[in-house]
């Protein structure tokens, strides 16, 4: 064989160092968004036993766990809020002081550097469980929009830098911006769960934040995921009406989704890891069937090189101190 014939890609495998300097992905700290269940009451640390390492914390506990959070270089937050008690039109959700709402002030208090997300939606707040008003065992889309808009204005008076909307409502961020401008809020950004499928990885986070239907499913508001044209309309839709930032949820099984959005929108994007992703390493880590610092390092890698500008992740802290390890 004439040696001249082929390419020695190797040549840039050979060292730890060679393959460093060569690296196209790289995932550091402040990539990541690290999610937090805040509950009612004191001295409440619950682990959720569905998602090992990751619990419900009463707001008296929240100082140390940002410190930690910040120690790490995590440069921000998303809140969802666990409240004890829930009604019909999800009025927790837009409460001044709603448990999401003080939680911002108490984040804020002890370190205002720290970018605070907040969920906007009305699931966990509802009995029920859906994201908006039910009348006839319908999900009204445009009366659903006058809660969010007073949960947006909310969130934003008590200090959230980041309002981010999943509930996957026609026209919520077009109804979102016009809020938060005329309630002068016009330098908050909108980061939209643009593109949500209706998925069973969400299984574990509504253990989580005890926001599990109680009848029905999300499939006339949450997307199929058999579809992937579907979720440029919609970006594109949220792109019009002023979504600063694009999420695509969830992120392993849509990867393609992920650089599609990437490809087509001058905008973040955000991948949202989600807990059944999150569970399925842990599981099997906690079997020892697999080495779980390499696995999740290597899907928050894969995720990030499909497009993803940043990632909500649960994974955060304990990648942030593996990456700190490396270096």
């Amino acid at each position: 064989m004439d040696m001249g014939q082929f390419k020695r890609h190797r040549r840039l495998r050979q060292s730890a160092g060679m393959r460093a300097i060569v690296r196209e992905t790289h995932l550091r700290p402040e990539d990541f968004i690290y999610p937090l269940f805040i509950v009612e009451g004191e001295n409440q640390k619950n682990e959720v036993a569905s998602m090992p390492g990751v619990f419900q914390l009463s707001l008296d506990l929240l100082k140390e766990e940002i410190e930690e959070i910040v120690a790490l270089g995590i440069k921000a937050v998303i809140l969802f809020g666990v409240p004890n008690e829930k009604d019909e039109c999800g009025t927790g959700a837009y409460d001044h002081h709603g448990i999401v709402q003080e939680a911002t002030r108490e984040i804020k208090k002890h370190q205002p550097e720290l970018l605070v997300v907040a969920d906007t939606c009305l699931c966990e707040y509802t009995d029920h469980g859906h994201c908006g008003i039910i009348e006839n065992g319908e999900v009204l889309n445009d009366p659903s929009l006058e809660l969010l808009v007073k949960t947006a204005i909310s969130q934003a008076e008590a200090g959230a830098d980041i309002i981010a909307p999943s509930n996957m409502m026609d026209g919520f961020v077009a109804a979102i911006r016009k809020g938060l401008d005329e309630a002068g809020f016009e330098h908050i950004p909108i980061m939209s769960y643009a593109v949500k499928y209706s998925s069973a990885f969400y299984g574990p986070f509504r253990d989580a934040a005890n926001s599990a239907p109680q009848f029905g499913d999300r499939k006339t508001y949450q997307m199929d995921p058999a579809n992937r044209m579907e979720a440029l309309r919609e970006a594109e839709s949220d792109m019009e009406e002023g979504a600063d930032f694009l999420i695509v949820k969830p992120a392993l099984s849509y990867l393609d989704i992920i650089r599609d959005v990437k490809n087509h929108y001058n905008a973040p994007i955000v991948a949202y890891n989600v807990s059944g992703e999150y569970s399925l390493i842990k599981a099997a880590a906690l079997n020892g069937w697999i080495d779980e610092k390499a696995i999740a390092l290597e899907k928050l890698t894969s995720i990030k090189r499909a497009g993803a500008d940043l990632i909500i992740t649960y994974f955060a802290k304990d990648a942030a101190r593996w990456l700190k390890e490396s270096n």
